[in-house]
């Protein structure tokens, strides 16, 4: 919603049924993230380009993350991620001089706590997403937590939310077993225009000069990615893994035959993924995995293991294999047809990805809400004419 919008609407005319709806009418959106640029990862992408894509539908979309001049300490074993620090009375006064319509706590980290406690202090309505079974992933680098320890912390941040959006069924399926609540569907997209099989044997192809077929990993080198349970197998041809991450020097003196090829972005990554025979996802953390759909979308087949996001992108898509046996996988995957696999992924767009992410931000039921925007009003700054 624009200024001059916002403004031409009296502060008490009454609600419309479609006004209240949300729908299509633009909306002032809140989102709060730890996980943000010039982090890479599945999850600065994803929010990314649905913050690019519902600017470009009209909503107003205020981002709230670690590089707005928070003071900042890096993550313990991931320093790439910055956990702000005494943000709550800054993310109070953005709330006050921003006035959203909706909120939408992206992430679990220090920013992401800090919003939730505003929230619940204001009684503001506020939605979740589940992007990284996180219990999962601080045991694997923590052994000595547990994971029932990791899944209580969650329900305490997430059951609190209106709303808990989840990329996959299975995911959903998982959480409700684990008692979250208030779960809904938010599915993913791919850039299909960079992610593209035209691609493909460019010059050659970047991987003229190794030997065939190629076996492609892309992602972080940590502990957390099991990538381990990847180069231990036995493959014909070459592995080639593409990334940064804590692993990398172990793994590169561990496997001297592997193909080190650090990080990689945009149209250079594309490549390597077109050029790819298969692309090979060992996650048992990951809630979808991103670069499942652009590994399809550049007519590269996928092998993984049956865990949550390739066990409900890959069985019957003809776009890849997944299996409890990783190497028979990646043989089966090698088997696919490159055309499906496009075709496949042209099924994901964002800006479907950003449409399903403003429907499920839609607030409490209209009597609540005008409770609580009244109350707002009262708690705002005199000086400051109320926008709703």
């Amino acid at each position: 919603m624009t200024q001059t919008q916002s403004q031409s609407t009296p502060a008490d005319a009454p609600e419309t049924d479609d006004e209240d709806d949300g729908g299509d009418r633009p909306q002032r959106i809140m989102l709060v993230t730890d996980a943000w640029e010039p982090q890479v990862n599945g999850v600065v992408r994803t929010l990314t380009r649905v913050t690019q894509e519902c600017r470009e539908m009209g909503h107003e979309i205020e981002v709230i993350h670690p590089g707005q001049g928070f003071r900042t300490m890096p993550l313990p074993t991931y320093p790439e991620i910055q956990l702000a620090l005494g943000a709550r009375k800054t993310i109070e006064e953005r709330f006050k001089d921003f006035e959203p319509e909706a909120i939408h706590i992206a992430t679990e980290g220090t920013l992401g706590m800090a919003a939730r406690a505003v929230c619940i202090k204001w009684k503001l309505p506020f939605t979740t997403s589940y992007h990284t079974k996180f219990p999962e992933y601080v045991n694997a680098r923590f052994p000595f937590v547990p994971l029932a320890a990791g899944y209580s912390f969650m329900r305490w941040f997430h059951n609190s939310g209106g709303r808990l959006m989840v990329a996959t069924p299975s995911m959903r399926e998982d959480l409700e077993k684990r008692g979250f609540k208030n779960i809904t569907p938010w599915a993913r997209g791919v850039d299909t225009d960079i992610f593209n099989p035209g691609r493909r044997g460019i010059d050659g192809g970047v991987f003229k000069d190794i030997e065939g077929p190629v076996f492609l990993y892309v992602g972080r080198v940590a502990v957390e990615k099991n990538i381990e349970a990847f180069l231990k197998i036995e493959l014909p041809g070459t592995k080639v893994v593409i990334g940064p991450g804590p692993q990398l020097e172990e793994l590169k003196k561990k496997y001297p035959d592997v193909k080190f090829l650090g990080a990689m972005y945009g149209e250079e990554l594309a490549r390597h993924f077109a050029d790819a025979d298969v692309f090979v996802f060992p996650s048992l953390t990951d809630t979808f995995g991103l670069v499942i759909l652009e590994s399809m979308a550049t007519g590269t087949p996928v092998a993984a293991f049956p865990a949550p996001g390739p066990k409900d992108l890959i069985p019957g898509s003809g776009a890849g294999a997944v299996s409890e046996d990783l190497q028979e996988a990646c043989l089966e995957a090698l088997k696919c047809d490159r055309a499906r696999c496009r075709e496949y992924a042209e099924g994901f767009s964002w800006r479907s990805c950003a449409e399903d992410f403003v429907k499920n931000l839609k607030p409490q039921p209209k009597p609540e809400r005008r409770r609580i925007w009244r109350r707002i009003r009262r708690l705002g700054r005199p000086d400051r004419k109320p926008l709703f």
